[in-house]
């Protein structure tokens, strides 16, 4: 039997019907899969049970993908240490940056047992003080724990709110293209979790010469899965019950501030998770076959500084 956490009676149901799970069949991929990361000799990857069969749900057990997805991971968490964080990550400095509270997943999934839901305030930070990257990078460290625990969102998916109150030029200046793709490539090609939906509310002016940038970036099924609200919550309302939502807009699924106070506990029990993650990444002079081109991956330069948000 694989070493892994029993799942629910209807996540087992979703992960056999919409996932392609056969769980007399687990112990078998999870071996295939490990198989193939120790004959990488470029490659130290985390092989136990339960991290191995993430990545395999994410892929709806598509070993290929699955290997590489897990290449992805390592190779751009390696090669990209300003961009993601793995390697030398200083806890308690990206825990002063979580704190300010741009991102929080909350407690129920949509409907109890659908999606993990996502609430990003990107207008909470100050971009006079904070950047952008040092901010995603200590949303990191909730990103994996949720990525290491969190079956809702393996096999249901997450579903992200984007609330742009407050956002300003200075914010929007700090995402550049090159960024958003490096951001986009990795949700898409290196995560396990897999975006269902993603809402944009409280929109500024100009919102939409950025997003026009940004959306050609990601993939068709992933462009068909974005709705802009601006203004108008009741028509996020439709999809997603005010219920769902946080006490800050509201609904009845936790507090922002309560819930960046929890998240902060369990970000400190993983102390130790990255130390051990010192040990694993990807060694690019020791990959066999062709490099990968990073230039051609992302190949994107530029910023939005230009563009008229108020």
């Amino acid at each position: 039997m694989p070493n892994i956490r029993p799942l629910t009676p209807e996540l087992q149901k979703t992960a056999i019907e919409e996932l392609n799970e056969k769980p007399e069949r687990i112990d078998q991929d999870i071996a295939a899969l490990r198989l193939w990361i120790n004959q990488q000799p470029h490659l130290k990857a985390r092989t136990n049970d339960q991290f191995l069969v993430n990545f395999l749900r994410g892929c709806k057990y598509s070993v290929e993908r699955a290997k590489s997805k897990l290449d992805r991971y390592y190779t751009l968490r390696t090669k990209y240490p300003e961009y993601f964080i793995g390697r030398n990550v200083d806890v308690d400095k990206l825990l002063t940056l979580f704190r300010i509270g741009t991102c929080v997943f909350l407690p129920r999934p949509l409907h109890d047992n659908g999606p993990r839901i996502a609430i990003h305030r990107m207008g909470a930070y100050d971009p006079e003080k904070q950047n952008l990257v040092d901010i995603n990078r200590a949303i990191g460290l909730m990103n994996q724990i949720v990525l290491n625990e969190d079956d809702y969102a393996i096999i249901n998916g997450v579903i992200h709110i984007i609330d742009l109150a407050n956002v300003k030029m200075a914010h929007i200046s700090q995402m550049t293209p090159s960024y958003a793709k490096k951001m986009t490539v990795f949700q898409e090609e290196a995560l396990p979790t897999r975006t269902k939906a993603t809402h944009f509310i409280n929109t500024p002016a100009g919102f939409d010469k950025v997003f026009n940038v940004f959306k050609p970036m990601m993939s068709k099924k992933q462009q068909g899965r974005l709705y802009v609200h601006g203004s108008n919550l009741e028509t996020m309302f439709e999809q997603i019950p005010q219920k769902y939502l946080p006490a800050e807009y509201g609904g009845e699924n936790g507090s922002c501030v309560e819930l960046v106070k929890e998240w902060e506990e369990r970000i400190l029990a993983y102390r130790n998770y990255w130390v051990e993650e010192k040990n694993y990444g990807a060694d690019e002079s020791l990959r066999p076959g062709k490099p990968v081109d990073f230039e051609s991956l992302f190949g994107m330069e530029g910023s939005f500084r230009q563009l008229n948000v108020d």
